[in-house]
């Protein structure tokens, strides 16, 4: 082999690791960017998702309170809302959404209640209290990861 060759060589090939090394670390940079980008969307939607189901179950709950009849369409979006929780969600967040419907077929079951009575239920429970910590935890544990 001819001497000049080595230099030559030596040149080439530190070029092609500097290269290698230069398309490596783009490549694992935006697959980290990819990534984030991804598990930003996913909570995005699950608050999305949280927040109408914390909507319509107040909307719902308020009206149990001083209705006993109910339709069965009324409710149709809040379980709609649950199923897609079960494919989003932890299994707290989900036991807590099914708690609050529980809770919400039980009030539209009770008696009616009137403006009087509102103040001793405001004390006595909050129906939400629960799937609200439950969303909490959860989010906040994605944010950790």
């Amino acid at each position: 082999m001819d001497m000049f060759y080595i230099p030559a060589l030596a040149s080439f090939s530190g070029s092609a690791s500097g290269t290698l090394a230069s398309i490596i670390t783009g490549w694992v940079n935006q697959r980290r960017k990819d990534r984030f980008r991804n598990s930003m969307r996913a909570t995005s939607q699950r608050e999305e998702l949280y927040r109408n189901f914390i909507e319509e179950a107040s909307r719902l709950y308020a009206d149990a309170l001083v209705n006993d009849k109910s339709e069965i369409s009324k409710m149709v979006d809040l379980y709609a809302f649950m199923a897609r929780m079960r494919i989003l969600s932890s299994d707290a967040v989900i036991e807590a959404a099914e708690k609050a419907g529980r809770l919400i077929l039980e009030t539209y079951l009770s008696p009616n209640r009137t403006f009087v009575d509102l103040p001793d239920l405001i004390n006595e429970m909050d129906p939400l209290r629960d799937f609200s910590e439950a969303c909490r935890r959860e989010l906040r544990s994605a944010d950790a990861r």
